[in-house]
């Protein structure tokens, strides 16, 4: 799954969750956590494979379920501990980075080809071999009109109607970034 389908599932599905499980709509916070959170197994594992070598595979560490539950687990502990609030933040990371792994497995779980989403279970599960060169630009020259580019596209569309029913959250916070950065470079000259 692309970036875009990534943080589109994401936001649905925390919508979903905040306001049948909460009874409100996404803050601010949580959805900006659900976004960063959404692209994190990417953020994490693609550099460490591609650039640095360090993994096998863009899809092995941080898209592990061995990896990613306990991490969650401990976080929400944590925030259980600490009971400053932090733990609506810590589901919304979960559900993102989470929502994340099901994305990458949805269409090899679909075609029942079971071998495909084996990296939800590395290092327990050997890595799949990818045909496709392990770097960016590879990926990208891939992109094509394809049916689950389609359903990606679509969970777009419904997570901007969903976005804008919840009355964008999240979209001041990071509008104001540039004038709090411009503010903190002229106020240090």
């Amino acid at each position: 799954m692309w970036p875009w389908g990534h943080l589109a599932m994401a936001y649905l599905v925390y919508t979903l969750y905040s306001r049948l499980r909460r009874g409100h709509r996404p803050t601010a916070a949580t959805a900006l956590v659900v976004a960063v959170a959404s692209q994190a197994p990417d953020l994490v594992d693609k550099p460490l494979a591609w650039t640095l070598s360090v993994l096998p595979t863009g899809r092995s560490l941080a898209h592990s379920l061995l990896v990613v539950v306990p991490a969650v687990a401990l976080l929400h502990s944590l925030a259980r501990a600490r009971d400053e609030g932090e733990e609506p933040l810590v589901v919304a990371f979960g559900i993102g980075a989470l929502s994340h792994l099901f994305g990458d497995a949805l269409f090899s779980l679909v075609a029942l080809e079971f071998r495909e989403a084996g990296f939800l279970l590395w290092p327990a599960i050997p890595p799949v071999e990818y045909e496709v060169e392990q770097s960016f630009a590879a990926h990208f020259a891939l992109v094509d009109l394809s049916p689950e580019l389609y359903f990606e596209f679509l969970l777009v569309a419904l997570a901007l109607v969903a976005w804008r029913s919840d009355g964008y959250p999240g979209l001041t916070t990071v509008l104001s970034w540039p004038a709090r950065l411009w503010r903190g470079v002229t106020e240090t000259d």
